[in-house]
């Protein structure tokens, strides 16, 4: 990802290592001055985002949500998957780990790779990764487990709350396709994850964010306690942040 500031609830900037020994270059910081030392709606922050964008490539819009919780305790961990109404923008390889009839099934609904135990040698000799989305049938996972160390650190690792291991291959493949964005809160309590291009309307944009950020709302823990969504901001790829209210987000949790 690229350099971007941090900003707290109140809309200042948050002192970070990251911050300090940074130098920003010109265009960085000619489009940090166009963000307002305020909290924004989310209609305000997607055109804003959009304006301040200086790289000449299309960008990815991406939101990172600082959540009130402690995914040390298995029981505040905050995960799940949501498909995006239009999508990322780009298409995702994707890779199918099965056997017997879910080969041809897996096949037929477009997986750019297909196959059983060599697909797991060929990922274990060769760390082979050529491909962005993992999924495998149930009776696979024996051998797909084997993989974790490598699949693991990347986010590719088949697992069942995430619809990634499964008998329905077809809808899991088209789901996949269709822009499904898995959500997983990091060790220091952030969710990060694409929204689109740059390219796609505010419309658009705004429709990706407000269905993302309301399933993470939807998945916050009954061990979680106090303020759940405690910041929110959005930047492209290369972009600074821009820091939304959360005011609503919070309310609408509290009245649910």
């Amino acid at each position: 990802m690229g350099g971007r500031r941090l900003l707290r609830q109140d809309g200042t900037a948050a002192r970070t290592k990251y911050n300090m020994a940074n130098k920003q270059g010109k265009k960085y910081v000619a489009a940090a001055k166009l963000v307002e030392a305020r909290l924004y709606s989310l209609a305000e922050a997607v055109p804003l985002v959009k304006k301040i964008k200086f790289s000449k490539f299309d960008e990815t819009l991406e939101v990172h949500m600082r959540l009130g919780v402690d995914p040390k305790h298995a029981d505040q961990m905050v995960r799940g998957t949501v498909v995006l109404p239009h999508g990322l923008g780009k298409t995702k390889r994707i890779l199918v780990i099965a056997s017997g009839d879910k080969l041809r099934e897996a096949q037929e609904a477009g997986a750019d790779f297909v196959g059983g135990e060599e697909l797991v040698n060929k990922i274990m000799t060769e760390q082979w990764l050529d491909y962005d989305a993992v999924i495998a049938t149930p009776d696979m996972m024996r051998s797909v487990g084997k993989l974790g160390k490598v699949l693991g650190p990347r986010g590719l690792m088949p697992n069942p709350k995430t619809g990634t291991v499964t008998t329905d291959v077809r809808q899991a493949i088209e789901e996949t396709k269709a822009g499904k964005v898995e959500f997983r809160v990091d060790k220091t309590g952030v969710i990060h994850a694409p929204l689109g291009k740059v390219s796609f309307s505010d419309e658009k944009l705004v429709d990706n964010a407000s269905t993302l950020m309301q399933a993470v709302i939807k998945a916050k823990p009954a061990a979680a306690k106090g303020k759940y969504v405690r910041s929110v901001t959005l930047c492209s790829t290369m972009s600074p942040g821009v820091p939304l209210d959360v005011t609503e987000m919070n309310a609408v949790k509290a009245q649910a």
